[in-house]
């Protein structure tokens, strides 16, 4: 395990799925983790409680919704208020599909929201985050497998943002290496969670487990392991990297 005590830490999305077990695995590891939801009440107070009985790193939840600006500085100053000035730690979770449309059944609406929610939220986390980053600081975005092969059908939209992600994480490793801040990002295939049981049928996910060497469908718990290794020093010399953790379903 990565020791991460004494670091904060801010994950947006961290009320469930993925993001719950990325604040778990920060609060296991030492960190004070932030966390922020949009609708997931419930959810988020069942992983505060989680974090509170680790008994490790302190816990804050905050709702925003991470596509409006405003939002965004009020959770960052509830966790700055909490924990103190320096954020050495940014996971960017948020995201989603929202919905299957082919280009043809998309209109210009439905196109912003999926960007905005996708790209503009890693874009606007990560400006505002920076005034309270240091040298050793790390940020980790979260792309997907969608951004590396197009998605399934009807994502073309959440694999442009996506895919606008992976971009934006190797730029800002540039601009903020000479900072001594590392940007990485990851990219998920089939992992159980919310989203899959919402959004792709039994029988594709199905298939597609089969379809893995490993013959299985990944975990939330082993992205959120795979996190906290890049946020760690352990990978201080990893930057502008995405680490596509899908069981061997696609190769870059």
């Amino acid at each position: 395990m990565q020791d991460l005590t004494g670091k904060v830490a801010l994950v947006t999305g961290g009320g469930r799925d993925i993001g719950r077990q990325v604040v778990l695995a920060l609060a296991k590891a030492g960190a004070n983790v932030c966390f922020n939801y949009f609708d997931s009440d419930t959810e988020a107070d069942a992983t505060l409680e989680e974090v509170q009985k680790i008994g490790a790193g302190q816990g804050l939840q905050a709702q925003g919704d991470m596509t409006n600006a405003a939002d965004v500085d009020r959770v960052v100053k509830a966790c700055t208020e909490a924990f103190g000035p320096r954020i050495d730690i940014l996971v960017n979770v948020v995201g989603g599909l929202v919905g299957r449309k082919t280009m043809e059944e998309m209109d210009e609406q439905f196109w912003d929201f999926v960007i905005d929610v996708n790209l503009k939220s890693v874009f606007l986390v990560t400006k505002r985050v920076l005034q309270q980053m240091e040298a050793g600081a790390s940020i980790i975005n979260f792309a997907s497998q969608a951004a590396r092969d197009g998605g399934g059908p009807g994502a073309i939209a959440y694999a442009t943002g996506k895919g606008a992600v992976l971009t934006m994480t190797r730029g800002l490793a540039k601009e903020l290496g000479p900072k001594g801040i590392r940007v990485n990002s990851i990219s998920p295939g089939m992992i159980a969670t919310a989203f899959h049981d919402t959004f792709t049928k039994p029988e594709v996910r199905e298939r597609v487990a089969g379809m893995t060497p490993l013959r299985r469908e990944g975990q939330a718990a082993e992205v959120a392991e795979l996190v906290a290794y890049l946020a760690s020093d352990q990978a201080s010399f990893i930057t502008g990297s995405s680490v596509d953790i899908n069981g061997g379903t696609y190769f870059c």
